[in-house]
């Protein structure tokens, strides 16, 4: 069988994820604890965004279950990034170690190698917020809904969910340029929390950024917008198509940087 058959990939995928849920939940207090500390987390979030709703009922021209549907959206989005590709976080030490060399002699893609070895079960709490969430708003708001808007809820999920596993593979691939690279990816998380809200609350230069940039826009507000309003902006439609070419161009990033590593030189 060919190595780059897309089954033989979804097979050790599955292999890898189940060996390390397996070894996660041999500490069953602490997996328990993760997988109900994100919901506390997402439920504290929820808590303090209705506070800050009793007091402003509108932001911009927003309404409250607008906003929840932005909110519930971008939780969704950021779940891939959460569970998939969360091994990111650990490239920088593995770089710095020697221990990345390991993952070079393997027979199979790099990038696939290195990011299944570790699935994050705490993004599974975080995405039961956002389903929520979006139901909750989607009643309120009257939204039709249908067999098909629910597909196309699902693809503009995955496609905005492709703008901040970009960004995050951009910002973990700067360890193979820059000695001290661990304040680029705590910046590039932080834009995480501007997702939640729409971007035509900000200033010119800041949508500017965040559409073109940084497009954390396209992660919750452009492809919201489809579900929220009667005309979309254009850009809205494109989100699909914009968020697979920003992943390929992130991944090219992170494979350039890797397959350039040589090693601690110890």
């Amino acid at each position: 069988m060919k190595q780059n058959n897309l089954m033989y990939y979804l097979r050790i995928y599955f292999k890898i994820v189940k060996q390390d849920i397996k070894s996660k939940m041999s500490y069953k207090m602490d997996f328990i604890i993760s997988l109900f500390g994100i919901l506390i987390t997402n439920v504290a979030g929820f808590i303090s965004f209705w506070i800050i709703f009793k007091n402003f009922p509108k932001v911009g021209n927003w309404s409250y279950y607008q906003m929840l549907f932005f909110y519930g959206f971008s939780l969704a989005s950021m779940t891939p990034v959460q569970c998939l590709f969360d091994n990111n976080w650990n490239l920088r030490m593995n770089v710095f170690t020697g221990d990345f060399i390991k993952y070079c002699f393997r027979p199979i893609n790099l990038f696939f190698y290195y990011m299944s070895e570790v699935f994050d079960v705490k993004g599974i709490g975080q995405l039961c917020c956002g389903i929520v969430f979006i139901c909750i708003s989607w009643q309120k708001l009257n939204i039709q809904f249908g067999f098909f808007t629910l597909l196309f809820l699902i693809l503009m999920i995955i496609s905005a969910s492709f703008f901040m596993i970009g960004l995050m593979n951009i910002a973990a691939a700067s360890c193979f340029y820059l000695l001290n690279s661990g304040y680029v990816m705590v910046t590039m998380f932080k834009f995480a929390d501007y997702i939640r809200y729409p971007i035509n609350i900000y200033n010119k230069m800041v949508r500017f950024i965040f559409t073109i940039i940084i497009p954390i826009g396209f992660s919750s507000y452009y492809p919201s917008l489809l579900f929220l309003i009667k005309d979309p902006p254009v850009l809205s439609y494109f989100t699909p198509l914009f968020g697979i070419l920003f992943f390929i161009l992130s991944y090219k990033i992170w494979i350039k940087g890797a397959t350039s590593y040589s090693g601690t030189g110890s």
